[in-house]
């Protein structure tokens, strides 16, 4: 009788515990599906805010990050302004030498000339609206790339390289692929400086992170691209363009979207070796996005 209980109750728990993780294993099937008609690499990690709802895609693959490595820098300048070495409102002076013509930059359209700005200011224009010029001044005066590098090492992410700018990897097409990160790291980054359980932001800078990611104006049509109006979503894009070739090295978005009931879950999808074009790579990352919004929506009820 004793084995038979036992049994019965081994039994129960396969079958619960089957059922419940039933529905992820349905979500990375329609992910898989969706890729295996796309002609790209694609990474996924997702992760509810339990941390128990997970699944990753290429998760342990290396992926190119372009700009999405301007969140990282933020990261750690924030950190190097809590170590006393800058503040927020501190101006820095922009030479007009540093406007690059060649780098995307709204900051270098509004001020040709150069401008002297708050470090508050410059985050905003290289983390919203992905500023080069603005995250090449950051990169400078935190010490270079190799200190973002670091600064992430040191707090156990170690699928994590940053070796050049803005304007060496614009110069370069072979050189983006020295700054990497992984779809599983790239998540395990956003939960642990959005939980902050370790304190590493106080809650000013906290606020001021998430509020800017909040803001991103790029990638409209990436994780945002088919989400309910209104949805609030922090995130980072990257984009390499694309080669003469017709190959694209990235397309990028990561960050954290926040359901109606309060709730968030974090995601990241990486889309490299591309030869989709722009709209249709930035649309993977759209249905990934939507098929992920159902999931933890059905959830919900």
């Amino acid at each position: 009788m004793i084995n038979k209980s036992f049994t019965l109750l081994a039994i129960l728990l396969i079958i619960t515990t089957w059922t419940k993780g039933q529905p992820i294993e349905s979500l990375r099937s329609d992910i898989e599906a969706l890729l295996s008609t796309k002609k790209a690499k694609v990474g996924v990690s997702i992760m509810g805010d339990n941390l128990r709802d997970t699944l990753s895609i290429n998760g342990d693959q290396h992926f190119p990050m372009q700009s999405v490595f301007k969140f990282h820098i933020a990261l750690t300048v924030l950190s190097q302004i809590q170590q006393g070495k800058f503040s927020l409102d501190q101006l820095i002076k922009i030479n007009e030498d540093q406007m690059l013509p060649e780098l995307y930059s709204p900051l270098r359209e509004k001020y040709p000339k150069g401008v002297s700005l708050k470090i508050s200011e410059i985050l905003e224009y290289t983390v919203s609206q992905s500023d080069n010029v603005g995250c090449d001044v950051l990169l400078k005066l935190i010490g270079g790339p190799q200190v973002v590098e670091n600064f992430i090492q040191e707090k156990g992410f170690k699928d994590f390289s940053v070796k050049i700018n803005e304007e060496v990897m614009q110069s370069n097409w072979d050189l983006q692929f020295k700054n990497w990160t992984t779809p599983k790291t790239s998540n395990q980054i956003l939960v642990f400086f959005y939980n902050n359980d370790k304190k590493n932001l106080s809650p000013v800078h906290h606020d001021f992170i998430w509020t800017i990611m909040k803001q991103t104006e790029t990638g409209k049509n990436r994780l945002k691209g088919k989400l309910p109006k209104g949805t609030v979503v922090a995130h980072k894009t990257g984009w390499s363009g694309t080669n003469k070739e017709g190959i694209t090295a990235a397309v990028n978005d990561i960050g954290i979207i926040f359901l109606p009931n309060g709730r968030h879950y974090f995601i990241s999808v990486f889309v490299t070796d591309s030869k989709e074009d722009t709209a249709a790579s930035e649309k993977i990352i759209a249905d990934i996005s939507k098929m992920a919004w159902e999931y933890f929506i059905k959830k919900m009820k």
